[in-house]
């Protein structure tokens, strides 16, 4: 599969600021926003073709005067076959994707790709879930957690009674949350699964419960099919599946049929094992890879693409570093061009940065992680644990990430 990753991508609302306050007019401003170099981006998976395609339209631009494509500098051809960079202005890239939309084999899905990498800073389209309608861009939204088990890792046992999960969850819509998320059997590392029944006897009483309580949507944790039917006919929205869609082949069709949507997430191994060696070549490529395999499973059962959310799995066989790469690197699995949803709530790689905190105390670590993705603008949706505490903390990091005024001369 061809994937495009923005390495390096120049905003431009932010060019525009600058070159407004160079004293430029709106005409000039909007042609130096075509010239200037727009963006560097990573390309894999390519063949032969391909690959021969772009070689092509480079070396068309490098006669003198000519610069109609942008810059492609291959990868080795012994250990990195089917990889290059392009890099180049916004006119460039345009007559690049002309080019590839026009072209026969696979260049369609490299024009493709090409185009949401370009795109990756724009906000994806808005979802409704129930009756709200999530603005994706506008600000980062908060999934409550609700654990309906007696051993996930942090509140394993304290929310297992049905009216216990429902006051909780009411509590967590009081404090702000957007959605909710209910789980009936825990993922924690080393955890093992429980049947079908049983998972639907502990969340089906909460959803039910708490779709006559309040109309915030509800999402649920789950892989299987059978829980899935129960809970989008009990009044979930939104199905939040860990294994994206990879578990239970008849979960996708399950969701299309609700007209639901999903969130797919990425996980190497299982909840069992997928702590015990994790290892990749390139994290963020092969997080996208498995990722663009599940949207694949979605769409081809009938979900909609733009009820479709992702999850880069953090904690799901991923070291501490693995982690905090994904973390800094969240504008390039924006490439997709889908919502993302992330979870760092209580988690073990914040206790070992806090000086080996328990869960119970890893509040403040979680709130600074959550506050670096609003401000960087990499999170749609952040699920925790803590819900007043997040609302306050990404009201000032999205006011950050959003502030326009630089004064009369910046202009808003």
């Amino acid at each position: 599969m061809i994937r495009a990753r923005p390495i390096c991508s120049e905003r431009p609302d932010d060019l525009t600021l600058a070159l407004r306050r160079m004293g430029l007019p709106r005409s000039a401003r909007e042609y130096l926003l075509e010239k200037l170099p727009h963006a560097q981006v990573l390309v894999t998976g390519l063949e032969k073709d391909e690959g021969r395609f772009l070689q092509g339209l480079h070396e068309r631009s490098e006669a003198p005067g000519r610069e109609e494509f942008p810059a492609w500098v291959p990868g080795d051809m012994r250990t990195r076959p089917g990889t290059g960079l392009l890099s180049g202005r916004r006119d460039q890239f345009e007559r690049l994707l002309a080019a590839a939309r026009a072209g026969g084999g696979r260049l369609p899905l490299l024009a493709q790709a090409l185009a949401r990498a370009l795109d990756a800073d724009r906000p994806p389209a808005p979802l409704t879930l129930g009756g709200r309608t999530f603005e994706w861009g506008s600000r980062t939204y908060v999934m409550g957690i609700v654990n309906v088990t007696p051993d996930s890792f942090s509140d394993g046992g304290r929310y297992l009674g049905t009216e216990a999960a429902i006051a909780h969850g009411l509590a967590l819509v009081g404090a702000g949350a957007d959605l909710l998320d209910i789980g009936g059997e825990s993922t924690r590392p080393g955890s093992e699964g429980v049947g079908a029944d049983e998972e639907l006897g502990r969340v089906l009483p909460v959803v039910r419960g708490l779709r006559e309580r309040t109309d915030v949507p509800l999402s649920v944790d789950t892989t299987k099919a059978a829980v899935a039917r129960e809970v989008l006919r009990a009044g979930a929205h939104l199905i939040n599946d860990i294994s994206g869609f990879g578990l239970d082949p008849d979960l996708p069709a399950v969701v299309a049929e609700a007209g639901a949507a999903c969130c797919l997430m990425h996980m190497q191994g299982t909840p069992s094992t997928m702590q015990q060696a994790p290892h990749y070549d390139d994290v963020v490529d092969e997080v996208l890879a498995v990722l663009e395999d599940a949207v694949a499973r979605a769409t081809r059962a009938g979900v909609p693409r733009e009820r479709i959310l992702l999850d880069p799995g953090i904690g799901f066989g991923k070291t501490l570093e693995h982690n905090l790469y994904l973390l800094r690197r969240l504008g390039e699995l924006r490439a997709p061009g889908l919502p993302l949803l992330l979870g760092t709530s209580r988690k073990s790689f914040l206790g070992r940065l806090a000086g080996g905190r328990p869960p119970a105390e890893r509040l403040a670590a979680t709130l600074g992680s959550v506050a670096a993705m609003a401000a960087l603008g990499g999170a749609d949706v952040v699920r925790v644990h803590d819900v007043a505490e997040t609302r306050d903390a990404l009201a000032v990091a999205d006011a950050i990430r959003l502030a326009r005024d630089g004064g009369s001369l910046m202009g808003k």
